[in-house]
């Protein structure tokens, strides 16, 4: 904590949600921003874990729209986004935020459906090392382009012998390059939409986008209570949670480190998937997953 955030002699008392804010900002300043980051990892790969855990009574597509129309309500309320003085330009870039954000999600939903965690997260992963090779074009780069590609050609089903789908891995490599176009496009969004309200206008448009798809897969299954609920633990642990810890981390510790810790993500999914879900990974995808994160440590370690 810095020494202009600490109460001055002459701040009055907090009570009610500002003393709450208090006590949350105190604690998360007790923990690590390392610890922040591992945990904003584990809060995203259980809420993947538990969406997936979903597929035996919604499909993907339905699991996505409670997913997000449960992150768009909180986030809403949260951040409500003001859209006064935006341009058609501004609006536009939010659209394609929001549309970005919302085929990466149902896209990554119909992946995990399809592969195991580890592996659909290690594919996906794809899209944000792209972004950070390209940006540091040096030529050491094309060791983590080599070790990357090694990675997802061992988890290729050549001969079908690995059992996995290639329309899953289809699957997360749109949702890698979205992820790619999500970290290009969250920049211009920034400089855009006042505060954290181009997320949450980004949310909603994804919820309009994928509500049709949602629906029509779902259908009354949606309004059954179990699965709301179940539906906003999802969204709280995959993005309201994730996201303001993330925040916190990054207030507190080097973009590059911040970055280094994120890509131990396919490994953490892997585990996730494992005591969750009880997806047993062979020795060759624990190597597969393993390139991935290599690469993506070193890429992080060289760019500039």
């Amino acid at each position: 904590m810095t020494a202009d955030a600490l109460p001055g002699p002459a701040e009055p008392y907090k009570t009610g949600p500002a003393r709450s804010g208090a006590v949350l900002k105190a604690a998360s300043d007790a923990i690590p921003p390392s610890g922040l980051v591992m945990l904003a990892i584990l809060s995203v790969q259980l809420g993947a874990g538990f969406a997936k855990d979903l597929f035996s009574q919604l499909a993907p597509s339905a699991t996505v729209l409670l997913r997000i129309a449960m992150s768009a309500l909180i986030l809403g309320v949260i951040a409500r986004p003001r859209l006064k003085g935006l341009t058609r330009a501004d609006l536009g870039v939010g659209v394609a935020f929001g549309a970005t954000l919302g085929l990466m999600n149902l896209s990554f939903y119909e992946a995990l459906a399809r592969l195991p965690m580890g592996i659909a997260v290690a594919i996906e992963f794809l899209g944000p090392l792209g972004v950070a090779v390209a940006a540091s074009r040096r030529r050491l780069d094309l060791l983590w382009v080599v070790l990357a590609g090694s990675g997802i050609a061992l988890l290729a089903p050549w001969g079908q012998a690995t059992g996995l789908s290639w329309v899953g891995i289809g699957f997360a490599l749109v949702a890698g390059a979205c992820w790619a176009a999500y970290i290009l496009l969250s920049a211009a969004v920034g400089q855009r939409f006042p505060g954290t309200g181009g997320v949450s206008f980004a949310m909603i448009v994804a919820f309009l986008m994928i509500a049709p798809v949602g629906i029509s897969t779902g259908g009354s299954d949606l309004l059954r209570p179990e699965l709301l609920l179940i539906g906003l633990g999802v969204g709280l642990l995959s993005s309201v949670i994730p996201y303001t810890i993330e925040l916190e981390a990054l207030r507190r510790m080097p973009k590059r480190v911040f970055g280094i810790l994120m890509s131990l993500e396919p490994a953490a999914a892997a585990l996730v998937g494992l005591v969750v879900l009880g997806e047993v990974l062979n020795v060759r995808e624990w190597a597969a997953i393993g390139c991935v994160v290599i690469a993506s440590v070193g890429s992080t370690r060289s760019a500039r």
